[in-house]
């Protein structure tokens, strides 16, 4: 089953709350603007989505599972008897939403806030009394994954719940270092801060949860934002604010990382990385923690920001963390990203193969960018993906280069432009990319220059973050069989935003999808490599796949282009020397093991509540990641590690003096090694067949 969607959401996590038949004491109601919007709302999406929105008895009863879930995404809050109290709404709400009528919309939210108000007084209550006793010795555990367990039937199993979730989180603190005390005052500190937040929360809040219910259900690049909302989206977009190059999301009331911006301190720091949780933010290098569980989102970003060149402390959960109780800090420096600093790098590879050394090219790009104020000032020598590319190119070939190996990984796309245009430097012309909209019409994008850069064998490497513009150039060569695609499943969006403006906020929406000039699309499914190379990012959590209501792929008619001799005949032999040189890898050999313990860790979704059991697996955890680092250096030859504390100063460092990613390192000199390979066997073949190599050499 695909996860629920709710992590890109801007919404609050935790907002106040309301009831089915509208009680007199309800605290909040919709403002007439409200209903007006939400007119609007529905006209847009009626009018401009992708796919043609059918305001109907299906679409309400979506909407009416998708609206709890937002409100109460781990079944912890609201009753059974809530759920069936609320049951006749399911199929009203298409009438209602026509009607631009509110009504349900805000009574649920209000009982919602009554239900949330009674758990956090609970808490707070058993956390007060000293005579509470937890017993951390007591064999129980709790079950946290709740997005598809049963409503709750009772207040009394109610309470045991949030009894076992308080012990939860007093048991992490606990092995976290703190003092049972010291964990309590946390923990009031956290539900007091929820409870406040709770109770200031505001008639737009329950407007824009709903309408994002609505929204999600179309697809989950679809969003609504009210004024204040659409203020901080245009900051974001335009990188005006200092930060630390995150795109964060909430999930289970905690503050998860979707991923890194290129060049960004947090990307630049090595030490984070998507799905990582942040727990806690302290300002400065002695400022206390501020605990962020159960912030809302944009708290949460707030609290992040700063001045430019401030210290920002962060308290995280790995996300191959053993349990809630494994944290570490990162100090980050906020910075704004530059554009120079998201520049394509390049640098050469030097490989033992056949006896002889070779020398491969390598060039990273971490994004499509162009410097669209330059260019329409007129600037001769404005910055641009594709003008970059082509001066490295130059230079490699000056380094005298045989191979070039175009790295994406973790580029999460960028401008269409670009990747279009970046296509062009390696075949001489042709189309790239069709652009379908909402009304069928298809439109195509190529290239017309004959200019090639780089006419010698090339790889592109990719994996499950490299998204959209990336997608679209990857697919494109892999169409053309101009270069081999080597890595992991890309993150499939295929789809195309645009914002438009309506008189009480802006909408964000899906209006177009990409297909490649093969005919198929690259949403959901991605674009998938020829040579498959392992990966840590699981497919079930990262990726477009793993969004609930992402748009489902699809074909239409290819389109007519002249292509490459296939890669057909030298694929498995490709692939029988890339597990031949990998087999005995000690990288390769230490990124599987990772990958079935992670698995199997995740089989699981029960957290223990005795202490002496939770410290034994976190003990075998940290044994186990030991024993596989030291496997790793003995076959390296290097000297094994007596403690994990050591790990950090015995990783290789870069030229700036940070931590290099060993992993992703030798991904990448594999990527060369297939390329070196595709050289020797296309030489090969032409030899044995009498005729001209499949790839020739670049000139």
């Amino acid at each position: 089953m695909k996860k629920h969607f709710k992590a890109l959401t801007l919404v609050p996590a935790l907002v106040g709350a309301l009831v089915i038949s509208l009680p007199a004491q309800a605290r909040l109601s919709p403002e007439p603007i409200h209903n007006q919007t939400l007119t609007e709302v529905v006209d847009t999406l009626q009018r401009g989505h992708y796919n043609k929105v059918a305001i109907d008895n299906e679409l309400s009863s979506e909407l009416f599972d998708r609206y709890l879930e937002r409100l109460d995404p781990g079944r912890s809050y609201f009753y059974a008897s809530d759920i069936a109290e609320f049951e006749p709404l399911r199929d009203q709400l298409d009438d209602q939403l026509l009607a631009g009528d509110l009504s349900a919309a805000y009574n649920i939210f209000n009982r919602f806030e009554k239900r949330q108000l009674e758990r956090l007084d609970y808490v707070i209550s058993r956390l007060e009394d000293d005579s509470v006793d937890y017993d951390f010795n007591a064999d129980e555990s709790i079950d946290l994954a709740r997005e598809e367990a049963p409503w709750i039937e009772s207040e009394a199993e109610m309470d045991d719940f949030w009894r076992r979730r308080v012990k939860n989180a007093l048991l992490s603190l606990k092995l976290a270092d703190k003092t049972v005390d010291d964990a309590r005052e946390v923990l009031l500190k956290r539900y007091r801060s929820q409870k406040q937040r709770a109770e200031q929360a505001k008639s737009e809040d329950v407007f824009q949860t709903y309408v994002n219910a609505l929204t999600a259900e179309l697809d989950p690049h679809t969003q609504y934002f009210s004024p204040v909302t659409a203020e901080s989206f245009k900051i974001n977009m335009s990188l005006s604010l200092e930060g630390i190059g995150a795109v964060l999301s909430s999930e289970d009331e905690m503050t998860k990382i979707v991923r890194l911006v290129p060049a960004g301190p947090a990307e630049k720091s090595g030490q984070l990385k998507a799905a990582d949780k942040i727990v806690g933010v302290a300002q400065g290098e002695d400022g206390d923690f501020e605990d962020i569980v159960g912030w809302r989102l944009d708290d949460v970003v707030q609290l992040i920001r700063g001045p430019k060149d401030t210290v920002v402390r962060l308290q995280v959960i790995p996300s191959d963390a053993v349990d809630q109780s494994t944290r570490k800090t990162v100090r980050l420096v906020r910075s704004k990203v530059k554009l120079e600093e998201q520049a394509a790098k390049s640098r050469v590879i030097e490989l033992e193969h056949g006896g002889e050394t070779h020398r491969v090219g390598v060039i990273t790009i971490p994004t499509f960018y162009i410097d669209f104020a330059a260019l329409q000032s007129g600037d001769p020598n404005y910055k641009s993906t594709t003008r970059d590319v082509h001066k490295l190119i130059d230079e490699l070939k000056q380094q005298q280069v045989e191979g070039l190996v175009i790295d994406l990984r973790n580029n999460g796309g960028g401008s269409l432009r670009e990747a279009n245009e970046l296509v062009g430097l390696f075949i001489s012309r042709g189309p790239t990319v069709q652009i379908r909209d909402p009304e069928d019409r298809i439109d195509i994008l190529g290239d017309f220059d004959p200019d090639v850069a780089w006419n010698g064998p090339m790889t592109v490497l990719i994996n499950r973050l490299s998204a959209s513009a990336s997608e679209i150039f990857a697919g494109a060569i892999q169409d053309y069989n101009r270069g081999l695609i080597v890595g992991s499943r890309s993150f499939g969006k295929g789809t195309v935003q645009v914002v438009e403006p309506i008189d009480h906020g802006q909408i964000k929406l899906t209006h177009s999808k990409f297909y490649r000039i093969s005919g198929e699309s690259t949403q959901d499914k991605g674009v998938v490599p020829d040579i498959e190379l392992p990966t840590l990012y699981d497919e079930n959590e990262i990726g477009e796949s793993a969004l609930d209501s992402a748009l489902p792929w699809d074909k239409v008619r290819p389109v007519r282009y002249g292509h490459f001799p296939s890669f057909d005949s030298m694929l498995p032999e490709l692939k029988n020397r890339h597990q031949q040189r990998t087999v005995e890898d000690p990288d390769f050999n230490f990124m599987e093991e990772q990958i079935a313990h992670l698995k199997e860790k995740k089989a699981s979704t029960r957290v223990t509540l005795n202490e002496e059991k939770l410290k034994r697996e976190r003990d075998e955890a940290e044994t186990w990641l030991l024993s596989a680092e030291n496997r790793r250096r003995t076959a390296k030859g290097e000297t094994p590690l007596e403690n994990l504390t050591d790990l950090d100063d015995e990783l290789p460092k870069d030229d700036q003096g940070m931590p290099i990613n060993q992993e992703a390192e030798a991904i990448l000199k594999e990527g060369a090694a297939i390329t070196l390979d595709m050289i020797d066997l296309s030489e090969r073949l032409a030899t044995a067949q009498q005729t001209p190599p499949l790839l020739k050499r670049a000139e």
